[in-house]
């Protein structure tokens, strides 16, 4: 019998049993679909074997027919039971299972399973107070709001050189002119943003100050539940849909007085950059994607719209786009954050963290987001503090010495190396390739949309359209078998940490996400690539749990080397929005033109004074182009 024949079939007793009110909507579906089963043959299991990686013989597949007939009707019944897509499994991943001894006793880590008030490693200290540095000292005038760190705002706010409002329709304006550009936005959030940075800015006036992040504008990668929002997760199947509850992680940041601003876009299903809206596009080559998953929230703050955004990583999708729009991210410690509320992908591989300006900026935002929540069972407390400095007098730092250096990590070695900390070789787990462990991930994220495959839903869903009928074919025994794999991955790393406190580099993207570990990103080194120059970032990957040692150690970094202050061209400077400003043009906005461009060429002036402009929309700005244009070929 044909599909569309059992289709047919199992509509009409589908149909039939509910206009006569006969049993639950479970049963009638599970009846249904044993109507439209043909009994197992025992050719069908001999067909089959190929994809169990079994051979059987012919009175062994004739028993094998009939329990897997029995099987198959159990399994039916269970999908007809109705599962929503934030169910968890009852079982969780936990990257500190089974700590070898030796883990702890050479060199003293965050502690596991300790009171979270427990575990600073010796080697971080309380900063000392410093002065105000003479960026602080002046006033932050309007046209540097964009790309100031949330620390340099928030002393702003409490000096009264803004307000939050001011600071929230200057981050909405600049979203509503550069996301034709960037297609980073999902939905803007200004009416409910207005009402909160008006209830922080009177909170600040009253003296209750809630942290550095109060009054601070921040976006939310779009699988990031808020209630009374739509939450699209980048896919078109759920383009309208509203959660009506809000993640953890969002309540958390409302709680210290952060402003959200915009839910921004997500590869679809947490894939790549390209969403049900189009390809979120990298701000240092709008000609290109953003890479992803978290691509809005990379783009938005590489492009000055937003000081801060919250991101998510299952495999690359807080590294990956932050590499590519060449900004600062973390991807903490699985278990660090709660995903409470938050699209499920992968149970045992989905992190939530922060992207930036700098590094500081990072452990500022999480310290807000951490900590155990009672609704994702995978969260714990563990110790975390911020902000930290890092004593580097006897650390281990390591080179991975079996991978190239890339530019970027070579700077990052450079400046640690002046430290007095030790540089150690060191090399990454190859026993077999972590990659092949990806069936883990796509097994559980078919499972969760398990029924977009079921009805053959699965249009605008990039890859996933083919891996989830795919991963259909995956035996159980084989997905077991994959995590028993990664156990001794797990193991592996424990014995590379045991060598260093940290290491720089490595392509160890499929790994440290395969184990937990916490990496962060940042740009240090400035590179040209088919004639358009932009960051290029390292990473720096660090103990489980232990993302205080890394960013503390990425801050000195970027305070080094000064590559996270550069700026994307054409996103750079604020020209109000005022068809009468004519051909008048800021007189800071024209003296910053002549610092950049002092010493250049009256032709090279012209041609990179036009790539600034050029796709600016403001009527003066495009006459100026325009005469740019005329004078050039002249």
């Amino acid at each position: 019998m044909t599909e569309v024949a059992f289709a047919s079939r199992r509509q009409i007793l589908l149909t039939g049993l509910a206009g006569m009110g006969i049993g639950t909507a479970v049963f009638q579906r599970a009846l249904a679909d044993s109507v439209q089963r043909a009994p197992i043959s025992e050719a069908m299991i001999r067909d089959a074997e190929w994809v169990a990686g079994i051979r059987l013989s012919d009175e062994q597949r004739a028993v094998i027919a009939k329990s897997v007939d029995a099987m198959s009707a159990k399994v039916q019944r269970l999908r007809a039971v109705d599962v929503d897509f934030s169910d968890l499994p009852a079982f969780r991943f936990d990257p500190e299972m089974f700590p070898r001894s030796h883990d702890l006793s050479d060199v003293q880590t965050v502690s596991p399973r300790s009171n979270a008030q427990e575990g600073r490693p010796p080697w971080l200290k309380t900063p000392e107070p410093s002065s105000p540095s003479a960026n602080a000292s002046k006033s932050l005038s309007r046209d540097e709001w964009s790309f100031a760190s949330v620390t340099r705002l928030a002393q702003a706010l409490r000096a009264g050189e803004l307000t939050s409002v001011e600071l929230t329709e200057h981050c909405l304006g600049r979203l509503k002119q550069h996301d034709p550009t960037l297609m980073c936005v999902v939905t803007l959030m200004e009416e409910s943003a207005l009402e909160q940075a008006r209830l922080a800015d009177r909170e600040l006036a009253g003296g209750k100050d809630r942290g550095l992040l109060h009054g601070i504008p921040w976006g939310a990668k779009d699988l990031i539940a808020v209630e009374g929002f739509p939450t699209t997760w980048g896919a078109p199947q759920f383009r309208d849909r509203q959660i009506s509850e809000t993640a953890t992680v969002a309540l958390r940041m409302k709680e210290a007085g952060a402003v959200l601003t915009a839910k921004l876009s997500l590869g679809a299903l947490a894939m790549g950059d390209q969403w049900f809206g189009g390809q979120t596009r990298n701000p240092w080559n709008p000609e290109v994607g953003s890479s992803g998953s978290s691509a809005g929230s990379a783009a938005a703050v590489s492009a000055g719209l937003l000081p801060l955004a919250l991101g998510s990583e299952t495999l690359g999708s807080i590294v990956s786009p932050c590499r590519r729009c060449g900004v600062t991210g973390l991807r903490p410690t699985f278990g660090r954050v709660s995903r409470a509320g938050c699209m499920s992908l992968s149970w045992t591989m989905d992190k939530i963290g922060p992207i930036a300006r700098t590094a500081h900026d990072c452990g500022l935002c999480l310290n807000v987001i951490a900590g155990a929540d009672h609704q994702d069972p995978t969260s714990v407390d563990r110790w975390f503090d911020w902000p930290v400095a890092v004593d580097f007098t006897g650390l281990r730092i390591g080179r991975v010495a079996d991978a190239p250096l890339s530019l970027s990590e070579e700077a990052v070695l450079d400046v640690l190396s002046s430290t007095g900390a030790e540089i150690v070789d060191l090399s990454l787990p190859h026993e077999f390739s972590e990659w092949d462990l990806n069936i883990i991930l796509d097994a559980e994220a078919a499972t969760v949309f398990q029924s977009l495959t079921a009805d053959n839903d699965l249009d605008g869903l990039n890859a996933w359209s083919t891996i989830f009928p795919k991963m259909h074919f995956l035996s159980a025994v084989d997905y077991l078998q994959a995590c028993r794999i990664r156990m001794k991955l797990i193991q592996q790393m424990s014995d590379v940490f045991r060598k260093v406190h940290f290491y720089v580099g490595g392509g160890d993207l499929g790994i440290a996400n395969m184990t937990g570990h916490p990496t962060v990103v940042i740009p240090a080194a400035m590179t040209e690539q088919h004639g358009v120059r932009k960051p290029e970032c390292a990473t720096i990957t660090g103990r489980l749990y232990d993302e205080a040692t890394i960013l503390a150690v990425a801050a000195h970094v970027e305070s080094e080397l000064a590559v996270n202050q550069q700026r994307p061209p054409g996103f750079w400077w604020c020209i109000p929005d005022d068809a009468s400003c004519g051909w008048r043009i800021h007189q800071t906005f024209c003296r910053r033109l002549i610092c950049v461009f002092n010493g250049t060429t009256s032709h090279t002036l012209t041609v990179r004074l036009r790539n600034e402009l050029t796709g600016q929309r403001h009527l003066g700005v495009r006459r100026l182009v325009a005469a740019l244009d005329f004078a050039d070929k002249r």
